[in-house]
């Protein structure tokens, strides 16, 4: 009996050593909450980008603002010999892909058709497919065969430009 106890103790006085011992916890002052939330960025926030295409003599005009996936926006068709048009863009962003459709005005009426452009290094890739006509909009006939390699190239630019091209 008298092994046992002793067993027990020497187990219980061994245990006891091997305990780690705990820091104190460091209190937080006012000062450093504020540190921290000073430096706090809006990731959630509307995101606005600006774009200007030029071929020849004709420009293009983007500007669009993007809200967690949500896409809208302006954009304007300057063509030296043929008609301009000019509308507004709504639709989404899938992945790098910013899928659109563009209400405009050209030649005295309203038109609205598909046009979607992959965003990439800061610039906008317009996407050239085949388009048929559902009920007066024109969609892209499969989304799978559009080629953004031959497609317009929009390069970044200054908002203000661009916001005074398309007004």
């Amino acid at each position: 009996m008298k092994k046992y106890i002793l067993l027990g103790s020497l187990s219980l006085f061994l245990m006891n050593c091997n305990k780690k011992t705990e820091s104190p916890v460091t209190a937080t002052t006012s000062e450093s909450i504020e540190d921290s939330t000073a430096t706090v960025i809006d990731t959630l926030g509307t995101k606005s980008f600006c774009y200007l295409g030029v071929t020849g003599k004709d420009s293009v005009f983007v500007s669009i603002d993007d809200n967690l996936g949500t896409v809208t926006g302006k954009m304007s068709y300057k063509n030296s010999e043929k008609d301009s048009s000019k509308g507004d863009l709504v639709g989404f962003k899938s992945g790098d892909t910013l899928k659109l459709t563009y209400e405009f005005a050209s030649e005295g009426t309203t038109s609205k058709r598909d046009i979607f452009f992959i965003q990439k290094d800061g610039n906008l890739l317009e996407g050239i497919g085949n388009q048929k006509d559902e009920n007066g909009a024109m969609k892209y006939a499969d989304e799978k065969k559009i080629a953004y390699k031959d497609g317009q190239k929009l390069e970044s630019a200054d908002c203000a430009k661009v916001s005074k091209a398309l007004k």
